[in-house]
């Protein structure tokens, strides 16, 4: 019998999140307690940038911006929120969606499956990704079960499950 197998990813949903970004900006020009704030929420290439008179009202839009990712379905795992700066008259945090499991990570799951999983599983790093591959399903289930209990700061998929 050839062995089944599953990859773990971590993407992010660029709709889903341009859609929760877009949601984020109106409620930010519709709420009254921003109004003449110059509070924002915008693109900026690939980050996300909030922009507001003070650090207390920035992190109110970035507060804003979280709820609406998570109704939509993405994790705040998957958000690397930057540091408040102050520049002039505004403050600024900038923000990027993080996709793809870094070295780091991907060595400390293979690392806990290892410990921690059934013997007859094998992981192995595919670039961003892993393959975890055993002859038995259960097995594979197991460690499913395992990696949603850990808590990794890394969210997680499971696809291609042959």
């Amino acid at each position: 019998m050839a062995d089944s197998s599953f990859d773990i990813v971590s993407k992010v949903d660029h709709q889903e999140a341009d859609n929760a970004l877009n949601q984020a900006r109106k409620e930010v020009e519709q709420r009254y307690d921003f109004k003449g704030t110059g509070a924002s929420v915008e693109w900026s290439g690939e980050q996300i940038l909030v922009k507001a008179s003070t650090e207390e009202r920035a992190k109110a839009v970035l507060d804003v911006l979280e709820s609406k990712l998570i109704k939509r379905g993405i994790s705040l795992k998957s958000l690397d929120v930057g540091e408040p700066v102050q520049g002039g008259k505004e403050v600024r945090i900038t923000s990027s969606l993080k996709d793809g499991i870094s070295q780091d990570s991907a060595k400390k799951i293979t690392k806990l499956i290892r410990d921690e999983g059934p013997r007859s599983v094998k992981a192995q790093i595919q670039g961003d990704e892993l393959r975890v591959q055993s002859k038995s399903r259960d097995d594979l289930q197991e460690v499913q079960r395992l990696l949603k209990a850990a808590d990794l700061d890394v969210d997680l998929q499971f696809v291609n499950y042959r």
